[in-house]
């Protein structure tokens, strides 16, 4: 047979053949056959292969198995091609609508035992839930169709070519189409057939569609139905038991919409749903409503009446080893760690997501805004020339594409806002799709951040916007114009609910400041929330070269062309370990608030429409970290949204209507003279749900109840004389004036440390540097801290100089080819039973960025047993940062070293704890040292880093396996650090959180154990 042309992957037609037109996704008890489960499989170079394998007895025996779903380049290591990462590059020249001839291509046989029973019925249809790229089908030999749109569900009519017994399915997939010129969506390139593959059988008078419009206005429900069937479906019978709704309609002319009486409302905070059953003689849909409204009113987004605001992620489908194949169990619980972190909302980036998941999203509470399979990226790089969205050739495509997001979805409750797509630049066919969902849904708004003029859209969208900005847009008298637009255009934006569709870039350590785009959403009823970027790490599981796992990203298979790890910015790990980050956003949004006012507190419920009433709230009072006293705190039902105050001490507490909050006595606080003491207040769930178990913490609070205590003074000490530095200070060693032994372990140091192992927001270039220290517009603050030679100073000693129990040294400390230099003045004495160190950094004029550290470090070598554990009072358990510590809390707390930092996809600065009171350092469970840290004149604390490599060696390593062996941990005291921000695609640290050089003082003091 002579080879197929492959003209047609280059055709900008969605679909060809017997496809039909998009409906929704339901659950009907019609027949149907999974096809999922091992298929024959064989992978060719280029689309110009010879179509013989479709044919029925063609000779597959010597192909391999492959299971469906899955994607081709994630099995049997390799053998079928490497997955490719891009963020906005397209890995193939930029020639729409073609691609280049070597294509990979795989095709698919299975054979399929179809019942006698079927023949009887009035269709079958062969459904792919997605296909990346392009695919064609034959059923027996018989050509059926082809379709584009990879994470979209396509149905074909295979009635004509079906037997009973015996049938074989062929498919043939392409890796590149015309298709790929939209999904450059910022994920791997992972072809193949990844969803699910079904056969249907239609029953004859069965129903084509179902779409169950419902409302919640002024306390009535309301039910819309739309039925699609020809007319010896009827009667058709609609029931929600529940509710005693029994419904026949005789005819489609009967099908009117109705009142329900008695039904509770729908939202992401109570996500009520009844299961409701369309039914004909020939087949019954089980379906699960619930009852909202959803409209925008002025400048604010409404569901049932109330303003919403979206705590949310976007959430790509990606798991380490299947990809974007779904697995259930899986997504059920990332949902439920969603809701255990305060997230209440899903941007489906940037397509739909499997249809299971919008069930599970009803079922737990989400508000959805969910996105069409549509991202142009890549023509960025030619100024948007030849972009598609602008080009009539593929309207069809795109209008296909919306169609087939909003008829799947339609009936989900928890889908509130529909996306055209994301970064594909602007036009005529964006403008037509949202036309068409206008006129299809006029009980959702339409959202595209890329209308940035707001031309065909009814939110105002950006991402990535400064605080300031948002300033900007949220304030009415602004006389700035917004981004790209007029004044006319701005003043049409500003009358618009405002969202955030991508924020806070989760990449690596941080994001940072997450509080203050928080407090505008409080100040601002137009600004509705966001989404940050992203949910997960979408690193892939192999091997290095000496077999130790890793999780890969761009650049680790070999592709031509990648963006390196952009793809591992998730506020949780590839692995599922939530990050830092993750626990500050928990904290941030966070739903109820406490106000602490001498021994009153103020307890705000935040919600859209839950009371408090799911809800206990205990107390604890700790001394130095110990509990002392613990009870629960009565609290009355505080409705959502609500304000009221109440003078203490009360005898009793009313109930708070809505808009209140509650003043309510706080139980009596034992207060320690000589000793931190400090109150904690928590909302915890008081039964499990689906999504956490009864005790877990919704929110928290603390309050300082300490006495005050002065900081010891630095004793004046004279007599000061020229020495070697060689001698010993109570249970130190010291030789020409550096430490050597401590307490009979080996130790050196302190030596000053500026740097830091850059993170991903370090090492960012964006150039939002509106409200930032960044000094060279797309230069890193890392490349100008490596140019600085920050990362590799050298000391040059002064002056030793001692008393009969003191050592002073003074040292220059700088970098090759640079001027610049810090002097510190280490100053080590006996007091008492202890050990003083007093450390005085003061640099030179002449540097001219922001520093990553004022610090300084101690190295303690192994010999008999290493240091691998700290106790410490301070701020914790998890690392905190400047511009991320609203997640800290004060307290004791314990750790192996490992355990104190991230295991990141690409090593960087991690396990920082500011706030540092004491820490004692443990060898195989055996007390080391007790360590003191003072505040300074201003009473700032410091905080502390214990690790088992330097800052210059993690910001060597590409991925964790690349550290090198160590022998010795590494202790570092930082009198400051610079924000962590947003920078790797995003804003700067803001001023208030970034570190310039200045003077600093660190004061230890340290004890035996």
């Amino acid at each position: 047979m002579p080879c197929e042309s492959s003209a047609y992957v280059s055709d900008t037609a969605p679909g060809r053949g017997s496809l039909r037109p998009a409906r929704s996704w339901l659950h009907s008890d019609a027949a149907r056959l999974p096809l999922n489960g091992p298929w024959r499989f064989r992978l060719s170079p280029t689309a110009s292969v010879a179509e013989e394998f479709a044919a029925e007895g063609f000779d597959d025996s010597d192909w391999d198995d492959i299971p469906v779903p899955s994607h081709w380049v994630l099995r049997d290591d390799g053998a079928h091609g490497r997955p490719i990462y891009t963020n906005v590059q397209f890995p193939f020249p930029i020639d729409p609508p073609h691609v280049p001839d070597e294509n990979p291509t795989g095709d698919y046989r299975r054979h399929v035992g179809i019942p006698a029973d079927w023949s009887g019925t009035g269709r079958v249809l062969l459904r792919f839930d997605g296909v990346e790229s392009l695919f064609k089908v034959w059923v027996n030999g018989v050509e059926i169709g082809s379709a584009a749109g990879s994470r979209l569900t396509h149905e074909f009519d295979v009635t004509r070519a079906v037997r009973p017994g015996d049938n074989v399915v062929a498919v043939r997939v392409h890796q590149w189409s015309a298709a790929s010129y939209l999904e450059d969506q910022d994920q791997w390139w992972l072809p193949g057939i990844f969803r699910d593959v079904t056969l249907i059988a239609r029953p004859a008078a069965g129903i084509e569609d179902v779409w169950l419009r419902t409302g919640f206005e002024d306390g009535r429900a309301s039910v819309d139905p739309e039925i699609t069937a020809d007319a010896a479906a009827f009667p058709v019978t609609l029931r929600i038991p529940e509710l005693g709704v029994d419904r026949t309609w005789a005819t489609a002319a009967d099908v009117v919409p109705f009142d329900v009486g008695g039904a509770e409302p729908w939202s992401a905070e109570r996500p009520r749903l009844y299961d409701a059953t369309v039914s004909s003689a020939a087949e019954s849909i089980a379906l699960r409503v619930g009852f909202r409204t959803v409209e925008i009113r002025g400048d604010r987004f409404l569901v049932n009446g109330r303003r919403v605001v979206f705590h949310g992620v976007n959430r790509h489908e990606a798991h380490p080893e299947r990809g974007r194949v779904f697995d259930e169990d899986h997504a059920r619980e990332d949902l439920a760690r969603m809701k255990r972190f305060n997230v209440n909302a899903i941007r489906t980036s940037h397509y739909p997501p499997h249809p299971r998941l919008l069930d599970l999203a009803d079922e737990l509470g989400f508000w959805v805004v969910l996105e069409c399979d549509l991202e142009t990226h890549g023509f960025d790089k030619v100024g948007w020339t030849g972009n598609p969205s602008d080009d009539p050739a593929w309207r069809e495509a795109y209008l296909d594409r919306i169609r087939r997001t909003v008829e799947r979805d339609k009936n989900h409750p928890s889908v509130v806002i529909w996306s055209l797509g994301n970064e594909a630049g602007t036009g005529s066919n964006l403008a037509a799709m949202s036309a068409w969902v206008h006129a299809r849904d006029t009980g959702r708004p339409v959202h595209y951040e890329g209308d940035h003029t707001g031309e065909y859209t009814d939110v105002y969208s950006r991402m990535y916007a400064s605080v300031p900005e948002i300033e900007r847009i949220a304030a009415d008298d602004s006389p700035a114009t917004l981004m790209n637009c007029t004044p006319a255009q701005s003043v049409r934006q500003r009358g618009k609910p405002f969202l955030l569709c991508e924020y806070a870039h989760a990449m690596g350590n941080g994001p940072g400041g997450l509080d203050q785009y928080e407090a505008l959403v409080d100040r601002h009823p137009r600004l509705h929330g966001g989404f940050v970027w992203e949910w997960r790490d979408h690193g892939i599981l192999t091997t290095a070269p000496d077999g130790t796992p890793y999780y890969g990203y761009g650049g680790d298979f070999g592709e031509v062309v990648h963006d390196a790890n952009f793809v591992m910015d998730g506020l949780v790990l590839s692995d599922d370990v939530p990050t830092p980050g993750l626990y500050e956003y928990k904290a941030v949004v966070q739903p109820i608030r406490f106000a602490f006012d001498a021994d009153e507190v103020a307890v705000t419920n935040l919600r859209h429409s839950a009371d408090t009433g799911d809800l206990r709230f205990v107390w604890r009072v700790e001394h130095e970290g110990a509990v002392v006293a613990r009870g629960d705190l009565d609290v009355p039902v505080v409705a959502a949204g609500g304000t009221r105050r109440v003078p203490l001490p009360p005898r009793h507490v009313p109930v708070v209507a809505a808009g209140g909050t509650r003043r309510v006595p706080l139980p009596p606080v034992p207060v320690a003279r000589d000793a931190e003491t400090w109150l904690t207040l928590d909302a915890v769930l008081a039964a499990p749900t689906s999504w956490a178990p009864a005790g877990h913490v919704v929110a928290t609070a603390q309050s300082d109840r300490s006495a005050p205590r002065p900081t010891p003074a630095v004793r004046h000490r004279s007599g000061w004389r020229p020495g070697n530095g060689t001698l010993r200070l109570g249970f130190a060693e010291f030789a020409g004036g550096s430490l050597v032994n401590l307490a009979g372990r080996a130790v050196t140091g302190p030596r000053l440390e500026l740097f830091r192992a850059p993170t991903d927001n370090d090492e960012g270039t964006s150039d939002d540097l509106e409200d930032s220290d960044a000094t060279v517009a797309g230069v890193s603050h890392a490349e100008l801290w490596r140019r600085e030679g920050l990362d590799r100073l050298t000391a040059r000693r002064l002056s030793v100089t001692c008393t009969a129990d003191a050592l002073r040294t003074v040292d220059r400390v700088s970098a090759a080819n640079s001027a610049a230099w810090v002097m510190t003045e280490s100053v080590w004495s006996v007091e008492g039973d202890e050990l003083e160190l007093r450390v005085e950094i003061e640099p030179s004029s002449g540097w001219t960025t922001v520093w990553p550290r004022i610090g300084i470090r101690f190295d303690l070598p192994d010999g008999a047993a290493p240091v691998d554990g700290v106790t410490w009072f301070g701020l914790g358990p998890l690392e905190s940062y400047p511009d991320s510590a609203r997640a800290a809390r004060t307290g004791r707390f314990s750790s192996a070293v490992g355990d104190l930092g991230v295991d990141y996809a690409r090593p960087q600065e991690t396990g920082h704890r500011a706030g540092l009171r004491r820490l004692t350092l443990a060898s195989a469970d055996t007390e080391v040292l007790h360590v003191t840290a003072l505040a300074d004149r201003l009473g700032r604390r410091p905080g502390f880093t214990l690790a088992r490599h330097t800052p210059q060696q993690i910001a060597r390593a590409g991925h964790p396996y690349e550290l090198p062996d160590s022998t010795t941990t590494y202790l570092i005291v930082d009198a400051a650090q610079h924000g962590l921000g947003s920078r790797s695609c995003g804003p700067d640290v803001r001023p208030g959180f970034a570190l310039r050089p200045e003077a600093r003082t660190i004061r230890l003091r340290l004890a035996r154990a």
